[in-house]
């Protein structure tokens, strides 16, 4: 069937009919071209309304993306001007508006530079622009008058903007008021500080929790050499007496004769050969006190210095040394040290560190009828690593990923803080190093500890 070539649908054919005569007679329709008419009206109007449903759609989603980009603007504790290639205000967001103290329209068209206090920034401002130079700026800051005529620090960044044909329109200036900057710097740093402060009192918290533990041991480590002492200074008080009574002797004008037999009553000759070894044996007590005392207050001091020069091996044997006086006499440690472990970083801290894995060891094999600990040392490359291996009943595999979480512990109430494998973990790390643990394929637990060897 022909059809009509603008609209499509097929020619409709006129009801009238030209005869030969000249007149007009009504002709009869056919019944499918009504049909088809009908038909793609039909089609034609289910297009129309599926176009404006779409179209309606498509506003929608316009005014509610319009909607949420103002919203963000309107949110924004940031400045943000959006300008032209030559610096030309075209839009700005409240926090400008309430910054300056003008309204948006009234910034609408100036220029971004008449907002700066002083010529400096003025000039810093156009270097910002392609108008004006190809320099761009990131953090840089400019005084800005505010709404009260002071001026304000500002920290600026300037983003180009494009066209959706990479055709450069401008640039997009955000920034905020340093003071702000300073504050929140202020406050992080402070937070920083009292998060330090609170980690050292952690530390030096532990430090004492675990010297009161070990306080047994060091009080009978301090009694021998004291003990020693006290009776050696008894058996020089006794000599001192004697040795008067024999000067007195001597000088009281006695005969040579009196003299030798009272030398020989008093036991001079005797008391002669036992002053060197009394005093020297005084002096090794004093100095074995001495040591103590200065290891404990090492020990139990806030460090200072944690840079300096020590001997892991000597730390190594001093803290066995202490936790096996406080332990059980069937508590066995067994060492296996080169001649030296030379590192650098805080003695008292390592200290602390090596006394918590023999404590924790102790504790894991209170239950075992021969407690051992291993403790194994080698130097590999510029590495010292430890090995604690203990033979108790190890680690339950779901609690290995949390053995070094603070506050975690398997310990009953009142017998462990949760705080030492944590705070040692922390220690390890500060110097350098790593603390592992694993259970070893023999049984026991074992702790490894690696250190960067010093020189």
């Amino acid at each position: 069937m022909p059809r009509d070539r603008q609209s499509g649908l097929p020619p409709v054919p006129s009801p009238l009919q030209l005869f030969a005569d000249g007149t007009e007679r009504p002709q009869m329709l056919d019944e499918n071209v009504w049909i088809d008419v009908i038909q793609k009206m039909d089609e034609v109007y289910s297009d129309l309304l599926q176009y404006e449903v779409a179209l309606e759609e498509k506003n929608a989603t316009l005014e509610e993306t319009q909607q949420f980009v103002m919203s963000v603007l309107t949110s924004m504790s940031d400045i943000l001007v959006v300008c032209s290639r030559n610096g030309t205000i075209e839009d700005v967001n409240r926090s400008l508006v309430d910054f300056t103290g003008r309204t948006a329209d009234s910034l609408r068209g100036t220029s971004l530079f008449d907002l700066c206090a002083d010529e400096v920034s003025r000039q810093t401002a156009q270097r910002m622009f392609p108008g004006y130079s190809a320099e761009t700026a990131h953090d840089c800051e400019l005084q800005l008058r505010a709404a009260d005529g002071s001026a304000i620090p500002v920290s600026l960044n300037c983003t180009p903007r494009y066209s959706s044909v990479g055709k450069m329109l401008g640039m997009v200036v955000t920034g905020r008021p340093v003071g702000e900057l300073r504050r929140a710097y202020h406050a992080l740093r402070q937070a920083h500080d009292d998060l330090k402060r609170t980690q050292q009192q952690l530390l030096h918290s532990e430090k004492m929790a675990s010297l009161g533990r070990l306080v047994a041991g060091v009080a009978h480590e301090l009694n021998n050499p004291i003990s020693f002492i006290i009776g050696n200074v008894h058996a020089l008080q006794r000599y001192a007496s004697r040795l008067q009574s024999y000067l007195e002797g001597v000088h009281g004008g006695l005969s040579p004769e009196r003299v030798a037999e009272l030398r020989a009553e008093l036991r001079i000759d005797r008391i002669i050969e036992d002053l060197a070894p009394l005093i020297e044996g005084t002096i090794e007590g004093a100095e074995r006190t001495r040591d103590i005392v200065d290891g404990l207050k090492r020990f139990s001091a806030v460090d200072r210095d944690e840079n300096s020069a020590f001997d892991l091996k000597d730390v190594i044997e001093r803290s066995v040394h202490w936790v096996s006086k406080a332990a059980s006499e069937r508590f066995n440690v067994t060492l296996d040290l080169p001649g030296a472990l030379p590192m650098l970083g805080s003695s008292g801290q390592m200290q602390q560190v090596v006394m918590n894995l023999v404590q924790n060891a102790f504790d894991a094999t209170a239950s075992q009828t021969a407690p051992n600990l291993d403790i194994a040392a080698c130097i590999v490359d510029r590495e010292i690593e430890v090995n604690f291996h203990d033979n108790g009943a190890g680690i339950d595999p779901h609690i290995l990923p949390q053995i070094f979480d603070p506050f975690f512990t398997t310990k009953a109430v009142g017998k462990g803080t949760g705080l030492g494998l944590a705070i040692s973990y922390g220690i390890v790390e500060r110097h350098g190093g790593k603390l592992e643990v694993f259970n070893h394929p023999d049984g026991g637990a074992v702790f490894r500890l690696r250190l960067p060897r010093a020189d």
